[in-house]
């Protein structure tokens, strides 16, 4: 038993097929994956390889809740409701209370389908030059895109090393080609990258990916554009300035997806595939809802739809914090009687478009009538299953301008801030230096509230997480800042060097 378990947990770092099969946490449907034997010798075998590579950005550990709300409790986004009694743990910052396990073992096994896709291009037989460069562009933009998310979470940024006390722990083990034997995978026992290993990776795949994709085949797909707006945001992690500046400019030319203001904005977010993506993770079918424990819909509001706010909906565990509510100027309003019915009570909003996104809940759960945000609410047609955008276009003005700033192009920063500023209906700014800076990041945490990006906003400056409620000041060198590596993972690889503090 203990080496079948042992095969088990050096599959997972490995990403083995074998494994992922039958792991719960892909939410993969098994006529989507590689069969165990991996035939990837026909085109349609390889389609329906590339779709469970997709599909398992779906997983909550993911796309589906985690990668967004996981991220935004460990910031200094939201604060909890103690509904249902998730996401504490991590808005309290406590030890053990960060990305699980399962984060890892989903991202590891879609990387090695990726693997066993590119090995097996030059198999198949029957494809076109145009059907082998897709798939090749295609499995590259997802490996990157899992690299990524995996070294921002498991890994100090290039941008902020070496600060007082902290030590660079190093990346993460990087893997380029696929497994499909549990004999293989137990002897492959790949160390820690360095952090600049794990980004020159991710450069190669992106580039690699933009040659190859052209417009792409939709937003749920990888696109030339698609991997110059993801290697803009890369760049910005990396502290490598003028590439920002190049791909933000390459993404904001392109025709896929488009830059919203005012009630377009707004719209964006009830449309089922929002304009502003350039990717996004698609849910096309009921059967692939999170559900009502912990969808990002769940977890942010405890409405099901917002024509009726007396229907009983999800949770609402994790809502905006006094900070972000006075961004909006957000204040619980009755708008009508009898008080007790929640279609009577909206809130109060300045003039940023951005807090029509937000408004009352319902007291169906004991919620108390809380400020909740309506970014996911059923956008798909059926409840628990929004699809995510993961990349919007309005990201790489805000990319450009802080890029800008670093390059000491402070005129031209304070210009794409302004712009962007008029787009969220915000009157200019006259700033410079530190000050214009601070408030480019904190157009930033505005604009991607509930979407996951300030922990990282916080992480690639070397600030530590100060909260209210609760009360929380976490240094950026205490080793809480990085999740642990799953421990199995290292009991089983003596070569994997844990995060401190574990």
């Amino acid at each position: 038993m203990k080496l079948i378990n042992k095969a088990f947990l050096s599959l997972a770092l490995m990403g083995s097929l074998l494994v992922s099969s039958c792991d719960s946490l892909l939410q993969v449907d098994p006529r989507q994956s590689i069969d165990a034997d991996g035939a990837l010798n026909t085109p349609d075998a390889v389609n329906a390889a590339l779709n469970s590579v997709y599909a398992s950005l779906r997983s909550t550990r993911n796309y589906g809740r985690d990668l967004f709300a996981v991220s935004d409790a460990l910031a200094d986004v939201g604060q909890t409701t103690s509904n249902s009694g998730r996401l504490i743990g991590e808005n309290n910052n406590q030890p053990g209370s960060h990305f699980s396990a399962g984060f890892w073992q989903n991202s590891y096994g879609a990387i090695n389908e990726a693997n066993l896709i590119l090995d097996g291009l030059s198999k198949v037989e029957g494809a076109s030059a145009a059907q082998l460069a897709r798939w090749e562009g295609e499995a590259k933009f997802l490996r990157a895109l899992y690299y990524f998310d995996l070294v921002k979470v498991y890994s100090y940024m290039p941008t902020a090393l070496y600060q007082p006390g902290v030590i660079d722990q190093g990346g993460i083990p990087v893997v380029l080609e696929g497994v499909i034997t549990s004999g293989v995978a137990l002897s492959r026992q790949t160390p820690r990258s360095t952090i600049d290993e794990v980004y020159a990776q991710i450069y190669k795949d992106l580039e690699d990916a933009k040659r190859l994709l052209g417009n792409g085949r939709g937003v749920q797909y990888g696109s030339t554009p698609a991997a110059s707006a993801l290697l803009s945001r890369v760049a910005l992690y990396k502290g490598d300035w003028a590439k920002v500046v190049t791909e933000s400019g390459l993404a904001l030319a392109s025709s896929v997806g488009t830059v919203l203001s005012g009630s377009a904005y707004v719209n964006g977010w009830r449309a089922p595939v929002n304009p502003e993506s350039m990717f996004e993770v698609r849910f096309a079918l009921a059967t692939e809802s999170i559900g009502v424990n912990e969808s990002l819909q769940s977890s942010y509001t405890a409405l099901l739809n917002l024509t009726n706010k007396n229907s009983q909906g999800g949770w609402g565990d994790f809502i905006p914090n006094a900070r972000v509510r006075g961004f909006f100027g957000l204040a619980a309003l009755q708008i009508g009687n009898p008080a007790t019915n929640n279609n009577n009570w909206d809130v109060t909003r300045n003039t940023d478009v951005r807090g029509q996104l937000y408004t009352t809940g319902n007291t169906v759960r004991g919620a108390g009538r809380q400020i909740e945000c309506t970014k996911f609410m059923s956008k798909s047609g059926f409840a628990y299953a929004d699809n995510v955008p993961v990349i919007r276009k309005s990201e790489m003005h805000l990319n450009r301008a802080e890029a800008n700033f670093q390059l000491k192009n402070e005129t031209a920063a304070l210009t794409e801030l302004n712009a962007f500023k008029a787009l969220r209906g915000l009157p200019a700014v006259t700033l410079a230096g530190q000050a214009l800076l601070d408030e480019i990041l904190l157009e930033r945490f505005k604009e991607f509230a509930f979407e996951g990006q300030r922990f990282f906003d916080l992480k690639r400056y070397g600030k530590g997480i100060v909260k209210t409620v609760p009360a929380v000041n976490l240094a950026f060198d205490d080793f809480k800042i990085l999740p642990a590596i799953p421990q199995r993972e290292v009991d089983g690889n003596p070569n994997l060097k844990q995060n401190k503090g574990y």
